[in-house]
C-alpha cells in the first residue's frame, strides 16, 4: 500500500486530494498544526480514513520525525499561510511557513525520508505577479508583488535546486487561481458567492469590495489536485502550469454570480478602498499546454459553472429553505477583493 503525507490537510486543496487518493487505496497521513483542530468541517466526511499527525512547518524537529516515522512514498505539499491580503500584514510569519517551511520539508526528506520518495510543492501563479509576458507558462520570469508570492517563488526555486544537486523527485505544480465549494470565506470568489446568497437570503444589504479590474485565471480546485496527482505518477520530475488558459475579472465573477441569484451587481456593490492591495496584480493567464501534453491533463469545469458550484452551495448553507426574502437593515458586511490563491 502506497503511503503519502499531505501537510496542510484542513485546506481546500488537501481535502480533494485525500479523497482522490482514497479512492486509489492510499494510506493517508495527514499533517496538521494542533491549533488547526477545530478546522476540520472540509475533511470530517473521511476522518475515519485517514490519519492526523501534528506538524508544524516552521519545526524543523517536528518535520524529520514524521518523515522518519511514517516514510512515506509521496508527500504532498499543500501547507501555507495562502491569504495573499494578509502576507502584507505578516510578512515575516507568511515567509517562515510559506517559504522556509518548504526549505525545512526538503531537508527532512532529503536526510530522514527513504530513498525515492517523490514529493508535490504547490507553486502558484502569485510568483509571476508584475508579468513579464502573457500567458505565463513555465519559463516566464517571476516578479512577485506579495510577501507570499515572494515566500512561493523562494520555496519553488528550493525544490529545483534539491532536485539538480540531489537528485530528488521533486515536481512543482505552478497554480493558478482554484476555487471551489470548499474555499475559506476569506477569499474574493467565496466571499462574493456567500455574500450575494446573504443579500438575496435578506441577511445584508451589500458586499464591499476593492479592486474589479483585477484579472485572474480561475479554475476547479478538484482538477488542480487531480494534476497534482498525475505529477508524481509520471516517471520523471518537472514543472507544470496548471490552468485553465482563460481570465476573468472578479467583477465578471461578480456579475456571474448575481446573475444566478436574480440580482443587480450595482445594487448590491459597494467599493471601499482600505480593501486595495499594497501592490496589485492586474492579470494572470496560464498557458497549461504542458500539462496537456505530458500529463494528458486537462480541466472540464468551465468559469460559470464553477460560479455555479460555489453560488448553489453558499445558496444551500444560508438559505436551506430557499425562501428568499427582501433585503434586511443589517448592518454591511466588509469583504476584501484581494484575489488570493489556496497555494
Amino acid at each position: 500500500m502506497m503511503k503519502t503525507l499531505i501537510t496542510g490537510i484542513t485546506s481546500q486543496d488537501a481535502s480533494f486530494l485525500a479523497e482522490i487518493l482514497l479512492e486509489k487505496g492510499y494510506k493517508i497521513y495527514g499533517m496538521m498544526r494542533r491549533s488547526a483542530s477545530s478546522n476540520l468541517w472540509r475533511i470530517e466526511h473521511i476522518l475515519d480514513k485517514i490519519e492526523i499527525v501534528h506538524g508544524d512547518m516552521t519545526d524543523q524537529t517536528s518535520l524529520d520525525h514524521l518523515i522518519e516515522v511514517i516514510q512515506p512514498d509521496e508527500v504532498y505539499n499543500l501547507a501555507a499561510q495562502s491569504f495573499v491580503r494578509y502576507s502584507f500584514e505578516a510578512p515575516i510569519s507568511t515567509c517562515d511557513i510559506t517559504g522556509m517551511g518548504v526549505l525545512r520539508l526538503l531537508e527532512s526528506i532529503r536526510t530522514h525520508g527513504k530513498s525515492g520518495t517523490r514529493m508535490f510543492q504547490a507553486s502558484s501563479s502569485e510568483m509571476f505577479g508584475k508579468v513579464r509576458e502573457t500567458p505565463q507558462t513555465e519559463r516566464t520570469p517571476f516578479y512577485p508583488r506579495s510577501p507570499y508570492g515572494v515566500a512561493k517563488a523562494f520555496a519553488h526555486h528550493a525544490c529545483i535546486n534539491y532536485r539538480e544537486s540531489y537528485g530528488m523527485f521533486i515536481s512543482c505544480g505552478i497554480m493558478f487561481n482554484h476555487e471551489s465549494e470548499r474555499r475559506g470565506l476569506e477569499f474574493v470568489t467565496r466571499k462574493i458567492t456567500d455574500g450575494i446568497a446573504r443579500v438575496k437570503c435578506g441577511r445584508q444589504k451589500k458586499v464591499k469590495l476593492g479592486n474589479l479590474l483585477s484579472s485572474r485565471d480561475f479554475g476547479y480546485a478538484k482538477e488542480y489536485m487531480e494534476a497534482a496527482y498525475l505529477m508524481l505518477q509520471y516517471p520523471v520530475p518537472n514543472d507544470y502550469v496548471i490552468a485553465t488558459g482563460v481570465s476573468h475579472t472578479i467583477m465578471e465573477f461578480l456579475e456571474e454570480t448575481c446573475k444566478l441569484a436574480g440580482l443587480n451587481p450595482n445594487e448590491v456593490y459597494e467599493r471601499d478602498e482600505y480593501y486595495m492591495r499594497p501592490s496589485e496584480i492586474d492579470y494572470l493567464r496560464g498557458r497549461p499546454n504542458k500539462a496537456f501534453e505530458i500529463l494528458r491533463w486537462k480541466p472540464k469545469v468551465g468559469f460559470k459553472e464553477l460560479v455555479k458550484i460555489m453560488w448553489e452551495e453558499d445558496k444551500r448553507r444560508i438559505c436551506p429553505d430557499e425562501t428568499f426574502t427582501s433585503t434586511s437593515n443589517s448592518s454591511t458586511v466588509s469583504f476584501t477583493s484581494s484575489a488570493g490563491t489556496c497555494f
